[in-house]
């Protein structure tokens, strides 16, 4: 498998699944007349952040992931989203992003080092690889199944086959 199958069908698939999610938070939120506002907002925790932010986050670790890999400059995205359809309108800007990549782009990158910020002026080096593996794809999982979680919690009718876009 090339390292590009190993990192861009896994981002489009949480990025189209979450997608789905949204939908169905959506219609839900319309059958039911509740103010989109209360659902975006929802966390499941207090001291968590809120859907909104998780379907952010859905968006930066592809994002910030494909560009770093590649050795490419790192987009900037305002978090200013505030709806539903603005929302969608990041993550398909997303999806549009991943696909723009080729894999010729990623040859390689699974050996070299990629270097990136943890915080205010922390930075750490991993090898593509372990990017990979142990940073982006587990941080946009997790962000993923915390936005399913909130949801479920919250009434939307979602499932894992959802979760996993097969529906």
């Amino acid at each position: 498998m090339s390292f590009y199958d190993a990192v861009v069908p896994a981002y489009l698939q949480m990025l189209n699944s979450v997608t789905g999610l949204l939908t169905k938070a959506e219609a839900h939120c319309a059958a039911r007349k509740i103010d989109p506002s209360v659902l975006l907002g929802s966390r499941l925790f207090p001291d968590m952040l809120p859907l909104s932010r998780q379907i952010q986050l859905v968006s930066d670790y592809p994002t910030r992931g494909c560009a770093r890999l590649t050795q490419s400059e790192v987009p900037s995205t305002p978090d200013t989203e505030t709806s539903f359809a603005e929302l969608k309108q990041r993550l398909a800007k997303t999806i549009d992003y991943v696909k723009s990549f080729k894999p010729e782009q990623f040859e390689g990158a699974d050996a070299k080092d990629v270097t990136f910020p943890v915080g205010p002026g922390k930075t750490i080096t991993m090898t593509g690889q372990q990017f990979l593996s142990s940073f982006s794809l587990p941080n946009l999982y997790f962000h993923a199944a915390t936005a399913h979680g909130i949801l479920r919690h919250n009434g939307v009718e979602i499932g894992k086959r959802d979760f996993l876009g097969a529906n």
